[in-house]
């Protein structure tokens, strides 16, 4: 069961700048949570990145990867309820779940999806709000209900149960939050780059075409794990020929179902990928996030295959695709 209460989008232009408090349900997420006395070994051996080492009060992204070290979910983990949490998007989870269940029978481990809500805060003053809830300064922090995670700065992730919810929410409203639907959650993930793997992407991609090697949600250290052998090459070999961008540019007043990309070569349009995530300004202004060849020009043009007028262009990184040897 999921809170949904009326919301719309914020009226949200380029220049602008964000509330102070915005309050966001999120729908188009869920996750999947982990008990049992085995959670820490099972998982290991299955995702990404070193769950051992994860301290309570951190989180870190992540994926879970089949034999050939494609992608079947990307999530955010972290400590949850005596357990671990997988957040991630929900339209992934039906797949992924199956997968990660697939050798659980041989531990003593406990795996569902959660029906807990999740929820965002995003502004200047969330981190003050959480304050509130639970004062110990850490990045994850238990609080009435469920969790609260940092996701970047800024911005904090809800994970809590249907009975605290509301009074939950009506907390953030009377401290004087906007109520706005996930869309900003998708700037927010735009804007920082982040990887998300939607039912459509399933066994695309391997982590390194998402730019999990530069947000630390790969582990070369750690050991084996499903995909491992595939992952290992992509970095040793040099191997991988796909990263993610952030794109931006402008569109029309109404985007397009398919959000498909394609480059110029020569005179010629040919397909190079599709949006993951994106985010359209009030002023048409649109962001992006999309997985393409890591060798084009960064003065390639760009354009939505069905919007030909469109005009998309590379913008930067947050952060550095370079490997460390």
């Amino acid at each position: 069961m999921n809170w949904t209460p009326s919301v719309s989008p914020l009226s949200f232009s380029s220049t602008d700048t964000l509330p102070d408090l915005i309050l966001c349900p999120l729908p188009s997420w869920s996750s999947i949570t982990m008990v049992g006395d085995d959670k820490k070994s099972y998982l290991q051996g299955q995702i990404t990145n070193n769950v051992v080492t994860l301290e309570a009060n951190k989180s870190t992204l992540g994926a879970h990867c089949d034999a050939k070290g494609k992608m079947l979910s990307v999530f955010q983990l972290f400590h949850h309820n005596h357990g671990y949490a997988l957040f991630q998007r929900r339209s992934a989870i039906e797949k992924e779940l199956v997968e990660i269940k697939k050798y659980a029978v041989f531990s003593k481990i406990e795996i569902l999806q959660s029906d807990d809500v999740c929820i965002g805060l995003i502004g200047e003053q969330a981190d003050s709000f959480i304050n509130g809830l639970n004062d110990d300064d850490s990045d994850v922090r238990a609080i009435a209900g469920g969790t609260a995670v940092r996701i970047d700065r800024n911005r904090w992730l809800l994970l809590i149960s249907n009975e605290q919810v509301t009074p939950c929410a009506e907390s953030a409203l009377s401290a004087g939050a906007t109520l706005c639907d996930e869309s900003i959650w998708d700037w927010a993930d735009v804007i920082s780059a982040r990887p998300r793997l939607d039912a459509a992407e399933q066994l695309e991609h391997i982590p390194q075409a998402m730019n999990l090697q530069a947000l630390d949600g790969i582990s070369f250290t750690k050991g084996c794990y499903t995909g491992q052998e595939t992952i290992a090459r992509a970095k040793y070999r040099g191997i991988n020929k796909r990263a993610m961008f952030l794109l931006e540019g402008q569109a029309g007043s109404t985007l397009p179902d398919d959000l498909s990309v394609e480059r110029q070569v020569g005179e010629n349009w040919r397909n190079a990928g599709k949006l993951l995530a994106h985010y359209h300004y009030s002023d048409n202004k649109l962001i992006g996030l999309a997985v393409l060849p890591n060798n084009l020009d960064t003065d390639t043009r760009l354009r939505l295959t069905q919007q030909p007028e469109s005009e998309l262009t590379f913008g930067s990184l947050p952060y550095s695709l370079q490997q460390d040897d």
